[in-house]
């Protein structure tokens, strides 16, 4: 299915303050992959996602989504294909209702209004927000954003979903059904977090970066336990991985 294919050669782009958040990244991800970007604070992994979903075009190299070149006359083609769920759910939702907010893409694709219906219906079903359809977004809590951000990526039928820190700010319930969520996913996921014990539970590929550049590219379960790889990118291991703090001191 070469319409799920995101590929990277040698992207490179600078902000227009001259700073270089992306110096030569290359990767190929194919049809159903789980793939975690992980990397300390100004790593580069929003200035990468972005790219993957068209919201920057690359100052050097090439970004393909499936047979397309990302170019400014692709970006229609790219953004049909590639479902991008911002870091704040409120960079997504500005319409007056849930119920509005997604079906706002689906309209916009020019469908009729029983397929815009359809859509929006089973896309909140899954996120198991179909009670909220009716509520303003700004009378959400944050998981209920988080969820409706994510109907309304879902409404689009993308076949790549691309997301930006999804657990950032939701509580211990929130996460976990946001995790179930994403496991139900079958095409390609490409997600950017600090959360590195989600990445483990759900994706098998890891790619770290450091200063713009991939530091390693592997399984999850052996990059995120090799504390070499991890240390110098300023990272740690998952939490799951590191035992029991109490019971460590009493071993020594």
């Amino acid at each position: 299915m070469s319409h799920h294919l995101v590929e990277a050669k040698d992207v490179h782009y600078s902000y227009s303050d001259g700073t270089q958040a992306m110096c030569g990244v290359s990767f190929r991800i194919t049809h159903g992959e789980s793939v975690a970007v992980v990397g300390a604070n100004g790593a580069g992994k929003s200035t990468l996602l972005q790219h993957l979903s068209g919201c920057l075009l690359p100052g050097g190299g090439t970004v393909r989504i499936g047979d397309t070149l990302l170019t400014r006359k692709t970006l229609a083609i790219v953004r049909r294909t590639v479902g991008m769920v911002f870091q704040d759910p409120d960079d997504q939702l500005f319409m007056p209702t849930v119920w509005a907010d997604v079906a706002f893409g689906p309209i916009n694709l020019g469908l009729p209004a029983d397929q815009v219906r359809s859509r929006v219906e089973h896309a909140l079903e899954t996120v198991g927000m179909s009670h909220v359809a009716g509520r303003p977004p700004y009378r959400l809590s944050g998981g209920e954003k988080r969820a409706v951000s994510i109907a309304t990526v879902l409404s689009m039928d993308p076949s790549i979903l691309v997301m930006d820190e999804p657990t950032s700010n939701l509580d211990p319930r929130a996460r976990r059904r946001l995790i179930e969520l994403l496991g139900t996913f079958t095409h390609t996921k490409i997600i950017a977090t600090h959360d590195l014990d989600m990445a483990m539970e759900l994706c098998g590929r890891t790619i770290v970066l450091s200063q713009g550049r991939i530091a390693a590219d592997g399984p999850t379960a052996d990059i995120l336990r090799d504390e070499s790889i991890l240390a110098p990118c300023g990272l740690e291991k998952p939490l799951s991985l590191q035992g029991c703090p109490i019971c460590s001191r009493q071993k020594r």
